[in-house]
């Protein structure tokens, strides 16, 4: 019976063609395929391509490092990454070189940062429970004005809005550009939690209504636990985008002691008396130390958040 078992099972493979399992004598499947070895030579290939390419990406950021450690007139005379002298002067002339301290450009951006966030976190997800769970007249309409907004370029409101603000008299304080934030006008983010809120079971709305929830309980002690993922992104590309926001800040503060880091980093460079490029590369690792912890802690709280969406 075996025998013929074996026979059959030869005639199938024949006929299904070389690539199929074959039935040994001793009943074990074989399959061709890649040998062990040339699937380690493939893995030791793609992860020395992905070490060149990483290497290649870090080497402005590493040769911007150590230029912060030589002096200006050997910075652009030795592109290699191994300095022959370790000198932080670079540190203490920029930290002292503006008008402020660069510890005061630093608090700035803090404020500017930490009301950016916050105006995002309450507003975006307040506009996208109301899209994604509310039944109102016109809502599919808003909903798109909205998605239409992400394509509207910031050039094109700045005009309207420095005039709104300059009537208000807000220029030079950090109004302009926390304002906006927590009025809800970052529509990608709302776009995001959105569709996060719609992959939501409306089970648990409906639980929640049960046991006598509104919305609002509903919102706050249901959905928002759940939304640890989205509220994170949020979080984390608002800190960056607004750590590194250029444009907006140097149209709307113009007094040095309201600057920002990026503002107070362009101040270093000057085509006429000449620019201090070791003092900038020095500050520009001081303000890409928050960044770095906000993507290292950033990323933590994000995979902790997926982990336990559904068990809050």
């Amino acid at each position: 019976m075996t025998t013929r078992f074996q026979t059959e099972t030869a005639q199938l493979v024949t006929k299904g063609g070389a690539r199929r399992p074959r039935l040994t004598g001793g009943g074990v499947t074989e399959r061709r395929g890649k040998t062990p070895a040339s699937r380690s030579i493939r893995s030791v290939l793609r992860h020395a391509a992905l070490i060149i390419c990483a290497i290649v990406m870090l080497y402005p950021l590493l040769w911007m490092l150590v230029s912060s450690l030589r002096p200006n007139e050997e910075i652009f005379n030795s592109p290699g990454l191994l300095p022959v002298d370790l000198d932080f002067t670079n540190y203490f002339v920029g930290w002292t070189a503006l008008s402020s301290p660069f510890g005061v450009y630093l608090i700035n951006s803090v404020i500017i940062v930490v009301g950016s966030i916050i105006g995002n976190l309450v507003s975006c997800s307040l506009a996208a429970y109301a899209f994604a769970r509310l039944n109102f007249r016109g809502r599919k309409i808003f909903f798109a004005i909205m998605l239409l907004t992400i394509m509207l370029p910031f050039q094109v409101v700045l005009v309207p809005q420095y005039i709104l603000f300059s009537n208000l008299g807000w220029l030079n304080t950090f109004w302009p550009l926390i304002l906006p934030k927590v009025l809800g006008t970052d529509s990608f983010f709302i776009f995001l939690m959105v569709q996060f809120i719609r992959g939501i079971p409306k089970e648990l709305d409906e639980a929640a209504r049960i046991d006598g929830c509104g919305h609002f309980r509903t919102f706050f002690q249901v959905i928002l636990p759940l939304m640890v993922p989205a509220l994170a992104t949020t979080a984390v590309f608002t800190f960056i985008w607004t750590w590194n926001e250029f444009f907006g800040a140097i149209v709307y503060l113009t007094a040095p002691d309201v600057f920002t880091v990026p503002v107070a980093l362009g101040q270093f460079t000057d085509s006429q008396a000449g620019s201090d490029w070791g003092a900038m590369f020095a500050m520009s690792i001081v303000s890409l130390v928050p960044v770095f912890f906000a993507f290292l802690f950033g990323q933590k709280y994000l995979v902790k958040g997926i982990a336990t969406t559904g068990l809050k």
